[in-house]
């Protein structure tokens, strides 16, 4: 009987390491991903919302209009062409593995953190209904300290159900998803503990912040101590900003719900021992709710 590839390349994660390392996903791995991002769009698209593609570049420009590398000047990534008509040519350098910055063009194109900012500048000088969904799921970008296998990656995946119009659809949403979240974690076996984080859409200094401390706008859903979904709540800042107004007037009020693909198959497999348990698991609390 041939060997399986799960028997001769066990589900370990890389250790801790300064470089990017992007792991790669076995048969095993692939399906649970798939099931997990499959449960989670289900949730947005059985409320109505619309399933949608987006880039994965944003203009660089229109990123800053968002206060993006203000709020993420620690996690930011760019991409830009490379530049290798000059008389020097080539200047790879073996020792450090890099382009040198003379071999680079002005970088014009962000690499987001987040799915949920395409959805804001796609939707950008129009206007929606006040019970507006849309699911999204992207691959995301954040320059870390340090990479941990699928913990904390340069790249990652990550699924968002995005609610744009009144305020009052804007939080109800992120109530009836933390409930679902919370439910489904109950299923899995998987001890979850919510927490309030800061919300990074707001100036740590300004007078948001310190509205944002008295009502905390952003909630973490921890598994030990690793944010694998969050519900975000970011008033009328986007609609704002993208000009994106609701019927009778007035910018949208907008909120999210997040779930980072990769950390929640490491949770599962941590919980659950093996990639083929967590997906049993998963089955399994799928079909309880």
């Amino acid at each position: 009987m041939p060997t399986s590839i799960s028997q001769t390349l066990p589900p370990t994660e890389p250790a801790v390491s300064k470089q990017p390392g992007l792991p790669s996903h076995g048969p095993e791995d692939t399906a649970l991903l798939r099931l997990l991002d499959d449960t989670f769009e289900s949730w947005g698209v059985a409320a109505g919302a619309r399933a949608m593609t987006m880039p994965p570049l944003l203009p660089a420009t229109d990123l800053a209009r968002l206060d993006y590398y203000e709020n993420f000047p620690h996690q930011a990534v760019v991409a830009t062409p490379l530049d290798l008509t000059g008389d020097e040519g080539l200047s790879f350098c073996d020792e450090t593995g890099c382009f040198p910055c003379s071999n680079l063009q002005p970088a014009s194109l962000g690499l987001p953190s987040a799915s949920c900012y395409a959805v804001y500048l796609d939707l950008e000088g129009r206007t929606v209904a006040d019970d507006t969904l849309v699911t999204v799921v992207s691959w995301c970008f954040r320059k870390e300290q340090q990479y941990e296998g699928l913990r904390r990656q340069l790249g990652f995946r990550m699924r968002e159900i995005v609610a744009l119009g009144s305020q009052e659809h804007a939080e109800e949403h992120l109530c009836s998803l933390s409930e679902r979240i919370t439910s489904f974690a109950e299923a899995l076996d998987l001890p979850l503990r919510k927490e309030a984080a800061t919300d990074p859409f707001f100036d740590k200094g300004g007078s948001k912040a310190v509205l944002q401390r008295l009502i905390p706008v952003k909630h973490e859903f921890l598994f030990e101590d690793l944010a694998i979904a969050s519900v975000n709540t970011h008033r009328n800042f986007f609609g704002d900003r993208c000009s994106i107004s609701r019927p009778a007037g007035g910018p949208v009020f907008t909120s999210c719900v997040a779930f980072g693909l990769e950390r929640w198959l490491s949770a599962l497999s941590r919980r659950h021992g093996s990639r083929e348990a967590a997906a049993d698991a998963v089955v399994r609390a799928r079909s309880a709710l």
